[in-house]
């Protein structure tokens, strides 16, 4: 048990060892008390871990600063920031969890618990292994921040692999492109997939790391001096069309992301548009749609490669305009045009909208909308018109998410029994969360979000279970079709009902999606009773 001052935060912080100045460098003109908050983690966290190693031989706390370090450095504040200095404290330590919110806050005691909790996710056989995916998404679901803070920690253990045992490597690696990696994802952390992605690839596959490797060396040369050209190019012809107020950067596929690209292409590089890409970054949606015209203008387009997610999302969230345009020399480049907002949403996606950077001074005039958001979230014992004056000072300590995105929460919603099997769960989640996505419209325009291969039964219970349980025809882009159709991105789905229709037996293979079986088989169990 460690006994300290409960006032020692309170106090002019000393200077900072130089473990923590990075970490203090990205933070936007830190209190007095914000560092003094942090360095009070800090100790606190070196106390905890005195004398432990990691399999490198390096000390443990190298590790817990790494993960802080990183959640510093995409924005975040001094409670998770603290929370990471100590996620796994209480754990390998006899720390104990109510001297952490005495000395820091209960939220950051709750964060450590969350994480704790989420570091018991292990492949232990098919069965231990989707309990322990339930008990993970329902403590997302209880605070996202939980799992932006382990997907920081599993970040920097995936960046340090080749030290871990090999009977270990290998199941790490796969658990983290099996689950951590997707979840990134469909957090919309681009950035954060990618890495978690490229850091553990050459463990768990690393005969196809090896050869996607060399595909990419081989074409890359080329390639790279095409983008470049191009790049260049771009630039003078925006400055002719008067677009001044722009920026451009040069974007390399992630060699995970290449090699589930190259299967789906038979390994055939030259199909594949995306390797390179350059990245045009304007300040408003009107100047997206500016330059597209311009660059279509100049350079022609391929067709049917125009993808426009500006005014069509990605379930993630992700918005931006792709294109991909021929070069006048035979070669294809990528275009990605999106505002400063888009792309910081891309790079770091949930975790960008509650950054302590953008809140800290903030007033409701300057980021209304934002701190509208973040306040919902927040526990009502955190709220400020609930805190004492004592603590309203500190409170931008505590913004951050309370609750998550609906498909976490849907994720923690029973999949059938204890007694179902495990396999049939994991294959769901796969096919609901982690799959490829669709688009598909309702006649008004709605955008209903499917799994990839989804049918018009999928899209009926979709929308309503009634609608699903009524469903007698299906239209899609204006003309029938059958009801085991695969719908495709941008379909415009309309869904016949008659009182008298009802599902049967024959809709279950029919379907993608584990909510319209699960509708199926819950009508037909009744109808049967």
């Amino acid at each position: 048990m460690f006994i300290m001052s409960a006032t020692t935060a309170k106090k002019k912080p000393k200077a900072p060892p130089l473990a923590l100045k990075k970490i203090l460098t990205y933070l936007d003109n830190p209190s007095d008390e914000d560092v003094a908050f942090i360095l009070h983690a800090y100790e606190m966290a070196r106390k905890a871990h005195r004398g432990q190693k990691r399999y490198s031989g390096e000390p443990y706390l190298n590790h817990t600063i790494a993960t802080a370090k990183y959640l510093a450095k995409i924005g975040m504040g001094p409670t998770m920031i603290a929370a990471a200095l100590l996620h796994d404290a209480f754990e390998d330590s006899d720390l104990a969890p109510e001297l952490v919110a005495t000395e820091l806050s209960e939220d950051v005691r709750d964060l450590i618990i969350g994480v704790t909790k989420l570091g018991h996710v292990r492949y232990h056989g098919m069965k231990r292994h989707t309990e322990s995916l339930r008990k993970l998404f329902a403590a997302t679901s209880q605070d996202v921040r939980v799992m932006i803070i382990k997907l920081a920690d599993r970040l920097h253990n995936a960046s340090t692999l080749e030290h871990v045992p090999e009977h270990k490597r290998a199941r790490i690696a796969h658990e983290t492109l099996e689950i951590y990696a997707p979840v990134a994802d469909r957090l919309g952390m681009g950035v954060m997939k990618r890495e978690l992605e490229d850091a553990v690839f050459p463990h768990a596959f690393p005969e196809e790391y090896k050869r996607t490797l060399k595909v990419f060396k081989d074409s890359g040369g080329e390639d790279l001096k095409r983008l470049e050209k191009f790049h260049n190019s771009v630039r003078k012809k925006l400055a002719e069309y008067g677009v001044k107020d722009f920026r451009t950067a040069n974007r390399i596929k992630g060699l995970y992301s290449l090699y589930k690209k190259l299967e789906r292409k038979n390994w055939d590089i030259t199909r594949i548009y995306d390797v390179w890409a350059l990245r045009i970054i304007v300040p408003t949606i009107a100047d997206c749609y500016t330059v597209l015209g311009i660059v279509h203008s100049e350079w022609r387009p391929l067709p049917g490669r125009v993808k426009d997610y500006i005014a069509l999302e990605k379930p993630n969230g992700y918005r931006s305009i792709h294109t991909v345009i021929h070069t006048r020399d035979g070669g294809l480049i990528e275009l990605q045009i999106r505002t400063e907002e888009m792309h910081r949403e891309a790079q770091l996606g949930i975790a960008s909208h509650f950054g302590y950077n953008e809140l800290k001074g903030s007033d409701k005039t300057k980021h209304g909308n934002a701190l509208k958001w973040i306040l919902q979230f927040i526990p009502a014992r955190l709220a400020p018109e609930n805190l004492d004056e004592k603590k309203k000072k500190n409170a931008k300590r505590t913004y951050g998410i309370k609750g998550a995105p609906e498909w976490i929460k849907n994720m923690t919603e029973s999949q059938g029994t204890e007694e179902s099997d495990p396999d049939a769960f994991l294959q769901d989640m796969k096919i609901d969360f982690f799959n490829l996505r669709i688009f598909v419209f309702t006649p008004r325009g709605d955008v209903i979000d499917l799994p990839i291969d989804s049918t018009p039964i999928d899209f009926a219970y979709a929308i309503h279970s009634d609608i699903g349980n009524r469903t007698a025809g299906a239209k899609v882009n204006g003309k029938m079709a059958s009801l085991n159709t695969a719908l495709k991105n941008g379909d415009i789905v309309e869904i016949d009902t008659n009182k008298k229709a009802h599902p049967t037996s024959k809709w279950i293979p029919m379907t993608k999606t584990t909510l319209a079986k699960k509708q199926i088989r819950s009508y037909l169990q009744k109808d049967s009773a």
